[in-house]
């Protein structure tokens, strides 16, 4: 048997962290066995799902290259297919349709509750029969059966026993004509073939309830998955107050989508000691029966790490598309500047995120708009600044433009003048940036460009004799 994982999110919002997690978990164990990873949208709750959330959710799984293998599938389209099966259901003495108000389920809860019971449906149309009428209150609820337990082998959590008792007549057609989310998910599972279902262990009080449907339907029951939560870094619930929760917005702030899948993939799963891992080591390795049963706690910190220990460590053209949309956002043409390719190599060292750098690049793409005095005094106000600006735009205007020729320059221009290279390299730095802060002086002044390069050296010796 192929062996199939499915991720389903609820259109409602964006994609979070931990769906995130989830979705790379069931992409990794589809991966290592061969088998296929689908991808299904859960959008019956009409009230709350919308066509933007349906698209952020796409956008994010696209950028975080977790392709499905077949087209997505939506629950909004499947409405027949539920019905034909609720009918049979029906039909075969599993269901029954039921006519309470809301008034008389709340009336049954509050009755429970005084009796000390936990409130539930008391089964009141059960064995009655009724047949179909038109009526707003009408649903359909599955018979459950009403001795025994539910035994799974959670490959998470572990065993996983339920005493039917515990479980009342479930509504598996609501009064307004749409499935509820536990009898959709079984119906789509067995019709997309699903052998393994993980999901948060916020799902795992559903599953019992599940695994009844799929036995009244006589179909083979997936194995589960169940994973734990992701907490803050204080242990708490991750919340928006308290961290990003959107994988998109951590686009936005400049982090790699490898270096997201890497974190998250460490986040209940380990090998040994390793930190790093690859998207094929990541298949090779990850079971997940190895995921840990604890709650993981989200440290940015770690996270940041990781970014730029792939900022590093990546081929620079490989990451230049993704800093150009960073560069973009940061409102700068980057036709009017150096390849983002060079400035990933100048910056890279310096930051931790790709927001971060593209911040940091825009001087090579506009003129310098404000000038650090500080700096300028320091820097420009001496005695051998204006002969340190003259001898480097001699020899910059005819240089190899390349950093390394750059640097042979810089280390003529300190011999000539007998001069440490720092004397050299503060007023060429202020000269290109307006600041005694850059990368390196030769990749400072190589990715400004001759011509700018040359422009900005003039402007700086009309400062300093200014």
């Amino acid at each position: 048997m192929t062996v199939r994982t499915r991720f389903a999110p609820s259109p409602t919002g964006f994609l979070h962290i931990g769906g995130a997690r989830t979705a790379l978990y069931c992409w990794l164990e589809a991966r290592r066995r061969g088998g296929e990873f689908l991808l299904r949208i859960e959008d019956t709750d009409r009230e709350r799902s919308t066509d933007e959330a349906v698209q952020a959710i796409l956008d994010a799984m696209a950028w975080l290259d977790l392709s499905a293998d077949r087209p997505a599938i939506y629950q909004t389209h499947r409405l027949a297919r539920y019905k034909e099966v609720a009918d049979r259901l029906l039909a075969e003495g599993k269901a029954y349709y039921a006519y309470e108000s809301k008034d008389e389920i709340e009336a049954m809860r509050e009755a429970a509750m005084a009796k000390g019971e936990k409130p539930r449906y008391n089964g009141y149309y059960r064995e009655r029969n009724e047949p179909y009428r038109e009526d707003p209150n009408r649903v359909i609820r599955f018979k459950n059966p009403a001795e025994g337990s539910v035994v799974f082998e959670d490959k998470v959590k572990g065993r996983v026993e339920w005493s039917n008792a515990e479980l009342d007549d479930l509504v598996i057609f609501r009064s307004d004509g749409w499935p509820t989310y536990n009898f959709a998910v079984v119906v789509d599972d067995i019709d997309m073939g699903i052998t393994e279902v993980i999901r948060g262990d916020d799902h795992v009080n559903n599953t019992p309830r599940q695994i009844n449907i799929y036995q009244a339907l006589g179909a083979p029951v997936p194995e589960f998955a169940h994973l734990p939560m992701i907490l803050d870094k204080e242990g708490k619930k991750l919340s928006k107050r308290t961290n990003s929760v959107s994988v998109m917005e951590y686009r936005d702030a400049g982090y790699l989508p490898h270096a997201i899948l890497n974190y998250l993939v460490r986040l209940g799963w380990s090998h040994g000691d390793q930190e790093i891992f690859s998207r094929e080591e990541m298949i090779r390795l990850f079971d997940i029966s190895d995921v840990n049963k604890a709650a993981s706690r989200f440290d940015t910190e770690k996270l940041a790490w990781l970014n730029q220990h792939y900022l590093k460590s990546d081929d620079p053209q490989a990451l230049a598309p993704e800093f150009e949309w960073h560069l973009e956002r940061a409102g700068v043409d980057v036709s009017r500047g150096p390849a983002p390719a060079d400035v990933i190599v100048a910056l890279r060292d310096r930051v931790h995120t790709l927001k971060e750098m593209a911040e940091r690049a825009r001087i090579w793409y506009a003129p310098i708009t404000e000038w650090d005095d500080k700096a300028v005094a320091k820097h420009l106000k001496n005695d051998s600044a204006v002969a340190v600006l003259g001898e480097a735009r001699t020899l910059l205007a005819d240089v190899e433009w390349q950093p390394v020729s750059i640097h042979q320059a810089i280390e003529q221009i300190a011999a000539r003048l007998e001069l440490g290279m720092g004397k050299i390299a503060q007023p060429l730095r202020v000269a290109m940036t307006g600041t005694q802060v850059s990368p390196s002086i030769d990749h400072t002044i190589y990715l400004a460009g001759r011509g700018e390069a040359l422009k900005r050296i003039d402007d700086a010796i009309a400062r300093a004799q200014g």
